[in-house]
């Protein structure tokens, strides 16, 4: 992997959120990132701790500030980026957020945001950023109409392997999965491309993306098909990762359904919490059973699910690999656990659908 970044050095800003739901487009960016050296994440509550211990339980090196000025006068390096790495239901951003986003103003970093609330369009903040000489990005703003690209079956001419990988429900560790998955083929020495179709994809530098609640419906369809076919003519991979967002069940972000119709992957791989019997952000909507979704996807699809990957959330360390063997139990699926134990395994699975490395598709 590439040790520099797309864009440079940059601060996130996870106020309250880090190590929650609300908090994983940070969790992303401090996991792992090609658009930024991320120099420090922005939460008091764990201030002074590394964020990869508090997250993982694994040091990355990359410390918690309690706050921009605390963080800017602690740093060695001078950051370049403010990023927003909060991802709240609605995408809305606090008060207390605006106030840390005219910090960053004032100290002349540029502004990347996700959130659905357009910081472009705040005139204060922009009139301050044109002042000040700093960008601001909102990333999840809708391109125009003459950008977007229809659904035209170009998706038939893409014969490398293409995996999905959706979840049972929003906020579950999909993006994270699928980066590791590309990370172990490439490791493995296949060729392998990630599509990013979220804000935080994007930020953690997917070279091939689309936003999907971003865009405009009749679009959506076309932009994924779009990502996928530009990866394969421009890359020619050996696999192509498509990252999924929400569940075809959730009843908010039923984002599945497109990535299915118009990605028409050839295996998907299920991301799933064992201890999650809600719908995130949704209380009293109970999670549809793990069986009844598989079904679900092979329904609308006529694609298989080859493996479950388990979000290990509310279990503890030991008790990993006995909830790997339940869901396996309750599937007949394989269940893998990647982000505690690596991809070792599943790429392993995966490689089983693949000829040897590079023998499809010589550049």
């Amino acid at each position: 992997m590439s040790t520099t970044p797309l864009d440079g050095k940059a601060i996130v800003y996870a106020q309250g959120a880090f190590n929650t739901p609300n908090g994983k487009t940070a969790h992303g960016l401090a996991r792992f990132t090609r658009r930024y050296t991320v120099l420090g994440i922005i939460d008091d509550r764990y201030r002074g701790q590394d964020s990869g211990q508090v997250l993982d339980g694994r040091p990355n090196g990359i410390p918690i500030f309690g706050n921009l000025p605390e963080a800017l006068d602690q740093l060695s390096e001078r950051p370049e980026y403010f990023v927003i790495g909060l991802a709240p239901d609605g995408g809305r951003l606090p008060a207390a957020g605006r106030e840390a986003v005219g910090e960053a103003i004032a100290a002349g970093l540029h502004i990347d945001s996700g959130l659905h609330d357009f910081i472009s369009n705040d005139a204060t903040l922009a009139a301050a950023a044109r002042e000040r000489g700093v960008r601001i990005r909102d990333v999840r703003k809708t391109p125009d109409r003459d950008q977007l690209h229809f659904f035209t079956g170009d998706i038939e001419e893409v014969d490398c392997l293409k995996l999905a990988v959706l979840g049972t429900d929003s906020a579950i560790g999909k993006r994270t999965t699928a980066w590791l998955i590309v990370h172990g083929l490439e490791a493995a020495g296949y060729r392998a491309q990630m599509i990013g179709t979220g804000q935080t994809g994007w930020m953690q530098g997917a070279k091939y993306s689309m936003i999907m609640d971003s865009c405009i419906n009749d679009f959506v369809s076309g932009e994924i098909e779009h990502a996928v076919v530009s990866a394969y003519r421009h890359e020619r991979p050996d696999a192509i990762v498509i990252e999924g967002q929400g569940s075809l069940m959730n009843p908010a972000y039923p984002g599945g359904f497109e990535i299915l119709a118009a990605g028409r992957p050839d295996f998907v791989i299920l991301q799933h919490a064992p201890t999650r019997k809600e719908y995130d952000g949704f209380p009293g909507y109970a999670l549809h059973p793990l069986p009844e979704q598989i079904r679900a996807i092979k329904v609308v699809s006529g694609r298989d699910v080859i493996a479950v990957t388990l979000n290990h959330e509310g279990i503890p360390p030991d008790k990993i690999d006995e909830a790997c063997r339940a869901v396996s139990e309750e599937t007949g699926l394989p269940c893998f656990d990647v982000l505690a134990n690596g991809s070792e395994e599943l790429v392993r699975l995966i490689a089983g659908k693949l000829p040897s490395p590079h023998a499809h598709h010589p550049r």
